[in-house]
């Protein structure tokens, strides 16, 4: 683990950091009996906490701390096995070995998921039984 400034850090996270600031906000309007708690709250939750990821938040390319390492580590399986291998089993296996972590795998999931089809699933599925099915 590298280390760095907590200033970077508050970078990283300045989607997380800005939605905890906008929740300690308004609950505090709220428990003082102002009125205007429910503007806080929507205004925060509708415009800054967006506008907070869409200016600092990470671009929808690979963090370049994860590209670097994937070019770093040699790849473990080979080209013909990462075809064969569905993108959600490839996820899981990625954030098993500590490749990807809490966060990453959590937004590709997602991405993954909205991109996916409910076809999509059905013949991954479907494939992965025949291979299995064919080994046997």
């Amino acid at each position: 683990m590298t280390d760095r400034s907590p200033l970077e850090r508050a970078r990283d996270n300045a989607t997380e950091l800005a939605s905890l600031a906008v929740t300690g906000f308004w609950l505090v309007a709220l428990l003082t009996g102002q009125e205007w708690w429910l503007v806080a709250l929507l205004v925060g939750y509708v415009v800054v906490v967006p506008l907070t990821e869409i200016l600092l938040g990470e671009s929808d390319d690979e963090p370049a701390d994860e590209t670097a390492h994937e070019r770093d580590e040699p790849a473990t399986s080979t080209d013909a096995e990462a075809e064969a291998e569905a993108p959600l089993d490839r996820l899981r296996r990625r954030y098993a070995e500590g490749e990807l972590t809490d966060e990453q795998f959590e937004r590709k999931l997602e991405r993954l998921l909205e991109t996916e089809t409910l076809e999509d699933v059905e013949d991954a599925t479907r494939d992965k039984r025949e291979r299995e099915f064919e080994r046997s």
